[in-house]
């Protein structure tokens, strides 16, 4: 295969309605040079980014309980649920992507957001146990090494893109994450312990992994270290505080998913103003604009669950000529 080129616009994950086909066909339609299997969380639990993932665990069961969802001691109907509508999405996708030859993207839920989302049999996040923390992490990473090889059977031209989404990444640094009774919070997670097990969650796969988090105070340095090769980020939380983190990333070749579309409906401006932001990070920064197509792929600012198709469809066209805007008028 030739050598790996980013597709310049995608999606984060999730998207609007239930049907699969529609939404593939969609994505697919939409930002064909870097298409993703998308998430539809409202078909219900199962089909949230929690369960999803959750299904995809090796060894390791949860199911749905009033407070979340909660790790049990075998398979029941949650999981089978989970696994059949993500066996649905990659029909659809695999459908819609024949002969396709590039990047395709999948997501997943990292570590560290999934332990701070998924509850032991007491009721306590697994954040609250090192032991359980690290099982969990072992049985992601035997999960999606499957899905992997799944998604290569069925895409063979697809050079897979790895997304972990940790939205939460950024409160199990600091030990925001509050405990069942939500009187407490649980201690903050040591950086290195955060760093190691996003490594090793990254190295099951052997193409190019990014992650992504839509909250502020993004990890830039501890997720380049980790092994990420791009960051996701909704671009409107950086702060001048950031700067020195992303010149760094840019130069040392780390891809930026700059995320500048709103993600629920709303006025769209024109496409070249939606990047006006990231042309002018550059020049303050003092990078070089020949490299701003190079080193940014456009994406909307978080998941299109909350959207309507009709926007959904207009924002991914939209992240399309806003990135063609950037490389055509870097300046």
């Amino acid at each position: 295969m030739s050598a790996f080129r980013w597709g310049p616009a995608t999606g984060i994950g999730s998207m609007p309605g239930g049907d699969a086909r529609e939404t593939a066909k969609t994505v697919t339609g939409s930002v064909e040079e870097f298409p993703y299997l998308a998430e539809l969380p409202a078909r219900g639990p199962g089909a949230d980014m929690i369960g999803r993932t959750a299904g995809m665990l090796v060894e390791l069961y949860a199911r749905v309980e009033p407070s979340g969802w909660r790790i049990g001691d075998r398979p029941g109907r949650d999981t089978r649920r989970a696994k059949a509508w993500l066996g649905e999405d990659l029909d659809a996708l695999e459908e819609f992507t024949q002969g396709y030859e590039g990047p395709v993207k999948v997501q997943a839920v990292g570590p560290w957001t999934l332990a701070a989302a998924l509850e032991l049999r007491n009721g306590e996040s697994v954040l609250s146990d090192p032991g359980a923390c690290r099982d969990l992490a072992g049985s992601l990473a035997e999960g999606l090494r499957d899905h992997l090889a799944d998604v290569r059977r069925r895409i063979p031209g697809a050079q897979i893109v790895l997304q972990l989404d940790e939205p939460s990444l950024v409160a199990v640094l600091r030990g925001h994450i509050k405990t069942a009774s939500e009187y407490r919070t649980h201690r903050a997670v040591d950086r290195q312990l955060v760093e190691s097990t996003l490594r090793d969650v990254l190295g099951v796969h052997d193409g190019q992994g990014v992650v992504h988090s839509c909250a502020p105070d993004v990890p830039f340095a501890l997720l380049r270290r980790a092994g990420a090769d791009a960051i996701s980020f909704d671009f409107s939380l950086l702060t001048e505080r950031d700067d020195e983190a992303i010149g760094e990333a840019v130069e040392g070749g780390t891809k930026l998913f700059v995320g500048v579309v709103p993600g629920v409906d709303g006025p769209l401006s024109d496409p070249a103003g939606s990047v006006m932001g990231v042309r002018t990070l550059w020049r303050r920064l003092g990078l070089n604009p020949g490299s701003l197509a190079e080193s940014v792929v456009v994406t909307p600012s978080c998941g299109l669950a909350g959207a309507s198709p009709a926007y959904a469809r207009a924002v991914l066209a939209h992240c399309v000529r806003a990135a063609r805007s950037l490389a055509d008028n870097p300046e």
